[in-house]
Parts: structure tokens; C-alpha cells; sequence
């Protein structure tokens, strides 16, 4: 490549003529959002980011781009350095701060209470309410549900402060797993912060439980954050604790080896990759409790091989990726909608590094339309993944064809 195209057609779409202008442009643009005169880009440093070596802004320098023309610098064709994380603050979602607040506060509730009697059956009741959320999970996506489980996780809260004895317990238990799966929606939304609170508070109510089973759970939920924030050396470490309790149930023990071959692709380690998945395969099944959470792993049609596919993704093996997604996704009914487009984004992103970029857009076409339906962000952030497989096809008419594709996507972010 002889020059940052990402970065040049970011600076065409938002009118900056020149070099000069976009530096004179950003320079203004930085100086107001910083509140800071000294901020200043000059035109040869702007030259040299849409050379061949576009190197690495200062974080400053990162958070006016993206907020200037949208993208991180990722996007931009700049040269990721290794351990970079995007600020999630700024992440493409539409879960506001306020909305955060609004929610997080019934985890935080301060002050005594006033006992009341605490029905039993009441256990049976929020367990039996689990399924229906995990299914409308599915089928909603995650915008439509994190402000209907806040006062439901509330009220568990309240009633377990009065609760005693197997009633309690039963509570806390039930309480863990409401608390998991609104961390798992802020992480499908895109805010990696409130998600891994969410998880925090998921595994201090499973040690409150003394429960192993949920124990090793919320470690793994904790793994699946590490995970999207790249962190391989942290998920490696939730998971292999989480599977040195031998009284785990095999579930955890499936839940777990998956979510490590998550980190060792991570690190780059396809044998160690496969050598879990594999193992976990032979375990698979064994899994027959009748717990309400974490039933991902039966509900979900080739839960392993989604877990291998993905993996073979992040490793760069784009014929191995695709030839896998093929066969999961002739399994995954249309109902599933949110899956079936995180699943398909993946395959596009395949396909393109396969070198098969017309497949790759045909895919995306329909991903789009599933993305906008469900406002994922999880599903907004692999079609930027895809984005960039595609860059060496950016001048062709396959990648104008992606562009077009994205639109709905790309346009007014």
C-alpha cells in the first residue's frame, strides 16, 4: 500500500479538500473539544498519517479523530500498537450515561430496609422468569431489556436482605444470575465499563452464595469482558481458575474451556485453541443439571464449533473460518436473529481473508440490515473488523459495493 486510503477517504467524506485543510480543521476541532490552544496538527504530520507509515497518534490526537470523523485510528489505517484499547466512553452505542446511572443504581442501593416475610416460592418465581428473558435476549437484542431487569435485580436485592436460611440462598443464587445477564446485555450494547461492573457484582453475590458452580460462572463471565477487551493473558487466568474447583459442574467446566480457547487465540495459539475445544467437546455431554443459567451451551445449535470458528477467525485462517461457518450457521434458525448476524459478520470477515471479497459483501448486505433491527453493538463492531479485512479491495468496485453496503452502518457515527 502506498498510502492510507482509510484515512484520506475519512477526510474526502467529511469535505477537508487537502492536507492542509484537514490539518488546519482538525487543529480547530481539537483545540474546542480539549479546551486546550496549544492542540495542533500540522499539514506534514497529516501527510505523513496517509503515507505508507501512518505510525500512532497520542491518545488526545485519537479522541479528536474519532470525534471529527467517527472512527478510532484502528479504522483509520493507523498502525495499531500492541496493548491499545479504545476508550469505551466513547464507543459507538447508544447507551447513554444516564441510562447507566438509571440501572447500576439498584445494585448500589444504600441504608437498612424494613424486614418483610419472604415467600419461598418467590425463588421458584424469578428462576422461572430467567428462560423468557434469555429467549426475548435473542430475539430483542439488548437495548429493550437492560431497563426492564434493573428493578427486576432490585426487588431480588430487596428480598433477599429479609430472607433467611435455603430462602436466601436460593435468592442469592437466582440474584447472581440476573446480575450476569445485565452484564451480558451492556456488553452486547458496547459498554465494556458497565458490563464488567455488573460482572463484579455477579460474582461478589456467588461468593456471598458460597456456590462453586456459580463461582466458576461468574469467572467466566468475567473472562468474556477480558476477552472483548483482548486481554488473552486475563481470560487464560479467570478460566483456569474457575476450572481448578473439581466440584464444578460440567457445564462450568464446558463454559470455561471455550472461553480459555478465547485467550489462547488471543496469544496466538491455535494448538491450544483446538486442544481445548476438543476437550470440552468430549465433556459436552455430560452437561445435564438443571441450573437456569448458563444454558448457552445445549440451547445454542454447534456452541463449540461457533467457539472454534471464531477463534480460527482472530488467528487469520479465513478458508477454516468460513468452511466452519458454513455448517453453524445452516443450523441457526432465523428467529435467532442477533446470533445469526454476530455469526454472519464473522463469515464475511472470513470470506474476505479466504480472499473471497464478493462473498464477503453478499454476507454483509444482510448482516446490516440485522444490525440496524438490533442496534448491536457487538455486531456494528465485527462489520468494522470486516471493514478493515476488506481495505485491499478499498479502489475496486467489490469495495465500493462494501462501502455502499455499510452506509446504514457508517453514516452518522
Amino acid at each position: 500500500m502506498s498510502r492510507n486510503d482509510a484515512l484520506r477517504a475519512a477526510r474526502l467524506r467529511v469535505g477537508w479538500r487537502s492536507a492542509d485543510a484537514a490539518a488546519d480543521a482538525l487543529t480547530a476541532h481539537g483545540q474546542q473539544l480539549l479546551d486546550d490552544r496549544h492542540f495542533a496538527v500540522s499539514a506534514r504530520t497529516w501527510r505523513r498519517w496517509e503515507g505508507p507509515r501512518p505510525g500512532w497518534p497520542s491518545e488526545d490526537t485519537a479522541l479528536v479523530l474519532h470525534d471529527a470523523l467517527g472512527r478510532w485510528p484502528e479504522d483509520l489505517g493507523f498502525t495499531t500498537p500492541p496493548g491499545w484499547i479504545r476508550p469505551e466512553h466513547h464507543e459507538e452505542t447508544t447507551v447513554q450515561t444516564t441510562q447507566l446511572l438509571a440501572v447500576t443504581a439498584p445494585a448500589l442501593v444504600a441504608g437498612p430496609l424494613s424486614p418483610q416475610q419472604v415467600d419461598p416460592q418467590l425463588v421458584d418465581y424469578f428462576q422461572s422468569q430467567l428462560e423468557g428473558h434469555y429467549r426475548a435476549d435473542m430475539l430483542l437484542g439488548p437495548h429493550d431489556l437492560i431497563g426492564t431487569l434493573g428493578p427486576q435485580y432490585q426487588l431480588i436485592d430487596k428480598l433477599t436482605r429479609s430472607a433467611t436460611g435455603e430462602t436466601r440462598r436460593g435468592l442469592l443464587r437466582v440474584g447472581a444470575a440476573y446480575a450476569a445477564l445485565v452484564g451480558w446485555l451492556y456488553q452486547d450494547a458496547g459498554d465494556l465499563s458497565a458490563a464488567a461492573f455488573w460482572r463484579g457484582i455477579t460474582q461478589e453475590i456467588a461468593f456471598r452464595a458460597r456456590d462453586p458452580h456459580l463461582i466458576g460462572y461468574a469467572m467466566v463471565n468475567s473472562a468474556q469482558v477480558r476477552t472483548d477487551l483482548g486481554d488473552g493473558a486475563g481470560v487464560v487466568d479467570l478460566c483456569e481458575a474457575a476450572l481448578d474447583d473439581a466440584r464444578v459442574v460440567p457445564k462450568i467446566r464446558v463454559m470455561a474451556m471455550q472461553q480459555q480457547a478465547h485467550g489462547a487465540s488471543l496469544l496466538r495459539d491455535r494448538a491450544a485453541v483446538d486442544r481445548l475445544i476438543d476437550n470440552a467437546d468430549r465433556i459436552l455431554p455430560q452437561v445435564n443439571d438443571d441450573l437456569p443459567w448458563g444454558n448457552a451451551c445445549r440451547r445454542t445449535p454447534g456452541y463449540l464449533e461457533v467457539q472454534r470458528a471464531t477463534c480460527y477467525g482472530r488467528l487469520g485462517l479465513g478458508a477454516e473460518a468460513s468452511s466452519l461457518w458454513e455448517q453453524v450457521l445452516a443450523a441457526v434458525p432465523a428467529t435467532a436473529r442477533r446470533d445469526r448476524g454476530v455469526y454472519m459478520a464473522r463469515h464475511a470477515t472470513a470470506a474476505a481473508a479466504a480472499r473471497q471479497p464478493e462473498q464477503a459483501v453478499h454476507i454483509a448486505r444482510e448482516v446490516v440490515d440485522i444490525a440496524v433491527e438490533t442496534r448491536s453493538a457487538r455486531m456494528r463492531r465485527e462489520l468494522v473488523t470486516l471493514e478493515r479485512a476488506m481495505r485491499p479491495w478499498h479502489d475496486a468496485p467489490v469495495g465500493r459495493d462494501l462501502a455502499e453496503a455499510l452506509a446504514p452502518i457508517t453514516e452518522g457515527t
